[in-house]
């Protein structure tokens, strides 16, 4: 160690204790009134350093947010894509279960309302293939006491005919097919004249002269008389009106929708029917409508 010479002592040993009465005076003296001097050097020596290491553990923790913890990302996006598929194939099944629930409940509530007119519901399980002809196929048959040309109807109105029946199934023959008809007549002026179908979604009214009274939206019903469908069943209403030689042409439009089809109900009598919001004529005569004897089967 080098030595200090004896004139510089004095000097070193003044030195040394005005700095450590520096350090004391830091120690009692406060910045500002709020923290002591020494206190302010020390944090202000620190600061950079805590400052940096937060900088540091920030980008780090920024890479492992946007990197490393998103690496199974587009595994995640796929099981939820998944679930969000099934649950929507859920709400749809719910969705049309719901709309089957009403629809039998339509059904049976006609039913009730009719316990005197024998007839069965039908579930629609098919259709015809081609264009040739407009058909559908019920999961009833000959064991439910369907017979051929026996009447299919919903709630709505007139559906058609069965023109086949099997054991346990039946084809109807649609009301729009051409080679489809039913008695009918006007609700209001009572004017007879049969509905037959065009393979169109529109029905044809026949045989009306021009010079008879046809309005837009009349209501078109059944009239009985071709021995299938009972009395005032609605058929459609007026569409179209068109003058003709010598009849007018005139459009229906079906009350039952033909189009969607799903359950049908198949009367196994000629029993007048009498349907909702809807009353006979009290001029009808009782013999429009032939009574027939309930088929076995028959659904009360």
């Amino acid at each position: 160690m080098v030595a200090i010479p004896s004139r510089h002592r004095s000097l070193v040993l003044l030195a040394g204790v005005i700095l450590l009465q520096v350090l004391l005076l830091a120690v009692q003296i406060k910045r500002d009134s709020q923290g002591r001097l020494i206190r302010s050097w020390t944090v202000g020596a620190v600061s950079p350093f805590e400052r940096a290491g937060s900088y540091g553990f920030g980008w780090f923790r920024d890479i492992w947010r946007h990197y490393f913890a998103l690496r199974n990302t587009t595994k995640d996006n796929e099981e939820l894509r998944r679930e969000n598929d099934a649950l929507k194939l859920q709400v749809a099944q719910l969705q049309g279960k719901a709309a089957e629930a009403d629809r039998l409940a339509l059904l049976l509530n006609f039913r009730q309302s009719h316990t005197d007119v024998p007839m069965v519901a039908a579930r629609v399980i098919g259709g015809s293939a081609g264009t040739a002809s407009q058909t559908i196929e019920l999961d009833r048959g000959e064991r439910d006491g369907i017979r051929r040309n026996m009447g299919v109807i919903t709630p709505d109105g007139v559906v058609g005919k069965v023109v086949e029946a099997y054991p346990n199934t039946a084809q109807v023959l649609l009301l729009t097919d051409k080679d489809s008809g039913v008695g009918a007549m006007l609700a209001d002026s009572r004017i007879q004249s049969p509905v037959g179908g065009t393979g169109e979604p529109l029905l044809a009214m026949k045989y009306v002269p021009n010079d008879d009274t046809v309005r837009m939206g009349e209501r078109v019903i059944t009239s009985g008389m071709d021995r299938i469908f009972p009395r005032d069943l609605p058929v459609g209403t007026i569409a179209e009106i068109k003058s003709g030689n010598p009849f007018k042409q005139i459009r229906i439009k079906p009350a039952a929708n033909l189009q969607r089809l799903e359950e049908v109900l198949v009367l196994l009598t000629l029993h007048p029917l009498q349907m909702k919001n809807e009353s006979a004529p009290a001029e009808a005569q009782p013999s429009a409508a032939v009574p027939a004897t309930p088929a076995p089967g028959a659904i009360r």
